[in-house]
């Protein structure tokens, strides 16, 4: 209970299932790095399961929705594009390993001599560390809700379009597995968090194919397998849904739901926790719950237009004053206070 009132307050503590991670990594729980980064489960020497201490050697993120409009909505164009950004990418991410072997443990010996990733020697290079799944190396994607979309001319959530969107998880599986295969370096796939990069392609987009409904007309595109924000759906048909891509998510994934502010309803929160614990691997609750510090007025900081300009206002007392408001909102998975509009 006083996790739940914490994330009605607040938006935290995220929240993993252990129900379900020991389904999809081998019977461990682990928490994830950062917001979302998860490694393949991987043994020593002794048999032993380690998670902690282990690193990421580097991400590379495809744009879905640009291979879907390249192909014009032809489908065995759609995979022929497919494979071609899926190679590049590899080549990629290639160019990171490459540039992390010869490292010597001494460019930073507390993570490489002192424990926080290895106990190597001075002068010893790190390049052993780089294969046979101890790290792993990521295959980021986003935009499968705008891709499919455009491929089907329906939502991912659709019963018809969601077998699309599966193949299209599947595919960049089966890449990274071969990929794997052909290395020895852990290849994963990972829902990107992209953070300024949905607005960077989103605007790529609409210089190279024009404005297209509910494809590139907004000022971003969906994060990694997430369903549109503007969609009607519910929390738990949401996470029920977006459950069946995170398990294909093997590198990382995340999902959110958004609620309103539901500090004096701590049963709600506690229901949408026991579903999380029965559907998903790991997922997190949005919602808005701020405070002006002139009137103590506790609940949804406003967005209101004033002159042409967007200003930030408390509907109680229509205080305006930033240094007295505490506006918290969660942008890719981190928490920021800092007044964006």
């Amino acid at each position: 209970e006083l996790a739940a009132r914490c994330t009605a307050k607040r938006m935290v503590p995220d929240y993993i299932s252990e129900k379900k991670m020991k389904e999809l990594k081998e019977g461990n729980c682990f928490p994830v790095m950062g917001c979302r980064s998860a490694l393949a489960p991987w043994k020593d020497e002794n048999g032993n399961y380690k998670f902690y201490g282990r690193f990421n050697q580097g991400v590379v993120t495809i744009n879905l929705v640009d291979v879907a409009l390249s192909s014009g909505r032809n489908y065995d164009r759609f995979w022929e594009i497919f494979d071609e950004r899926l190679q590049l990418c590899y080549r990629a991410l290639m160019c990171r390993h490459e540039r992390l072997k010869g490292t010597l443990s001494d460019a930073a010996p507390i993570l490489w001599q002192h424990g926080a990733l290895a106990r190597l020697k001075k002068g010893e290079k790190i390049d052993r560390l780089l294969y046979g799944g101890y790290s792993s190396i990521s295959l980021g994607y986003a935009g499968l809700c705008e891709c499919v979309r455009y491929m089907t001319g329906k939502s991912h959530t659709d019963p018809e379009a969601t077998p699309f969107a599966l193949e299209v998880m599947k595919h960049m599986n089966e890449a990274c597995d071969r990929w794997t295969k052909e290395t020895d370096i852990a290849f994963s796939i990972y829902g990107s968090p992209i953070e300024s990069t949905t607005y960077k392609f989103a605007k790529c987009l609409q210089k190279r194919f024009g404005i297209i409904e509910g494809v590139t007309d907004k000022g971003y595109i969906t994060n990694s397998y997430h369903v549109n924000v503007t969609e009607k759906i519910d929390a738990f048909a949401k996470l029920k849904f977006e459950s069946q891509f995170q398990a294909l998510s093997t590198g990382g994934a995340v999902s959110y739901v958004e609620v309103p502010n539901l500090q004096n309803n701590i049963n709600a929160v506690i229901t949408v926790l026991q579903f999380i614990y029965d559907n998903i691997m790991y997922a997190e609750l949005n919602t808005k719950s701020d405070y002006c510090q002139k009137c103590g007025f506790d609940g949804e900081i406003q967005i209101v237009e004033d002159g042409g300009k967007l200003v930030w206002e408390c509907p109680n007392c229509h205080n305006r004053d930033q240094n007295t408001l505490n506006v918290a909102r969660r942008t890719c998975g981190y928490i920021g206070t800092q007044f964006w509009n």
